[in-house]
């Protein structure tokens, strides 16, 4: 590479990765045909527009990439349409908003404080300026059950265009059902934002909310499955649902689609057709579950009790006196990355709460099972708890090297 300072940080990344564990759970490794096909030859093309219908020639292979991926990702959620052109999560979900709804209708979302995420409503996001945001929350924060009869009332009351289920920082199953009857109930829309259990539901270990009858699925193509960063826009069956979609995207909210990502989703939807890749989806839960047993057994608070999917989000400062703030430094000083966050009932700022959230995606790549997950878990917990120990965090720095070094990041999945 000519630019030397960018290639130097490029190799100082990639030894970082290689030596530390990643266990922020919207991360993951990509496989090497996913990076070449994201450092491809397409990122020179324009081809705004869709498939068949661009607005520039030169257009015979991207088409082709195009409906590659649409065809695939269709097959991995079992949908009739797909809009593959989103940029990421956050405009995804602009995007379906855009096209639903008029300035000032209501979206039904779960409350940030309880797991959701910031584009279902927090205030200093666009969609927040544009349409009007009610929440539903969590009934008890020790067992992550939902108040669904509160999420019944709320819509009766507010008469919700949309009813939104998903989150960032919820461990536990949402009831797809119950959510579909309100909707029924008040003549609203149901959209599911997946971008962190897509790859577990493509793999078929959660439950497919198209299988309850959800409209929309919303999700990045990052994170479990484990693709380009990117986001994609799935609908079940309503043909005009999907065309609304597609003209809100473009020319609503982007210009030309990122044709070199495109053809790196193609790649991933590819690889998580596989069986093995569905082998992979049943180990991430698995180790989640390994760890979860090495918090509980430290008497160590997690919100919802526990997990059921690929990430536990866990009360620190509650239960050791560490911040998520401080939590998150001392980790990534011993080569364990993760990320604070606020729990439910948070008295602390979001730059500085209560607790810390780790997942198991990117370690379950490399590798890891039950056994090691529950040794990383050992560690972290002997980390926090000595966290102005320079010799305990040398010694955990370590074997973190060292496991690192055993499950090394692979190249190929398929």
């Amino acid at each position: 590479m000519h630019d030397k300072l960018i290639e130097k940080l490029i190799k100082a990344e990639e030894k970082r990765q290689k030596e530390g564990l990643e266990l922020i759970p919207s991360e993951n490794y990509v496989s090497e045909d996913v990076l070449k096909a994201n450092g491809s030859i397409f990122t020179n093309k324009y081809s705004e527009g869709y498939p068949g219908r661009r607005y520039y020639g030169g257009q015979e292979f991207t088409d082709a990439v195009e409906r590659l991926a649409i065809e695939r990702v269709c097959k991995l959620f079992k949908c009739k349409f797909a809009n593959v052109q989103a940029h990421s999560g956050a405009p995804a979900n602009l995007a379906v908003y855009s096209a639903l709804l008029n300035p000032g209708d209501v979206v039904l979302g779960m409350d940030l404080s309880h797991g959701g995420h910031l584009t279902h409503g927090h205030p200093m996001t666009l969609p927040a300026k544009i349409y009007k945001f009610v929440t539903y929350k969590m009934k008890n924060p020790e067992t992550g059950e939902i108040d669904y009869e509160d999420l019944r009332r709320v819509a009766k009351e507010f008469k919700p265009k949309i009813i939104l289920a998903g989150f960032s920082a919820y461990s536990r199953t949402l009831d797809y059902k119950k959510f579909v009857e309100i909707a029924h109930e008040v003549g609203a829309i149901t959209m599911a934002d997946m971008a962190h259990i897509a790859g577990l539901i493509a793999a078929g270990v959660l439950r497919n909310p198209f299988d309850d009858g959800f409209d929309i699925i919303t999700s990045t193509t990052h994170k479990t499955l484990r693709g380009p960063r990117g986001g994609i826009i799935l609908t079940r069956e309503n043909e005009e649902i999907a065309k609304k979609i597609d003209k809100a995207i473009f020319p609503g909210i982007q210009g030309g689609p990122h044709m070199h990502t495109i053809a790196a989703k193609a790649v991933a939807f590819g690889e998580a057709i596989t069986p093995k890749y569905k082998k992979y989806a049943r180990q991430i839960l698995k180790n989640a579950k390994a760890m979860e047993e090495v918090f509980r057994k430290n008497k160590i608070r997690m919100i919802g009790g526990g997990t059921d999917n690929h990430l536990i989000l866990a009360d620190v400062f509650g239960s050791l006196g560490v911040t998520g703030k401080e939590a998150q430094t001392v980790l990534d000083e011993v080569g364990i990355t993760l990320n604070m966050n606020t729990i439910a009932g948070d008295t602390r700022k979001p730059m500085d709460p209560s607790g810390i959230r780790f997942g198991t995606p990117a370690i379950t790549t490399r590798g890891f099972k039950e056994k090691d997950c529950k040794y990383v878990a050992e560690l972290m917990i002997k980390t926090l708890k000595n966290k102005d120990d320079k010799k305990v965090k040398e010694s955990v720095h370590k074997e973190i090297k060292k496991l690192a070094k055993k499950f090394p990041i692979p190249k190929k999945f398929v």
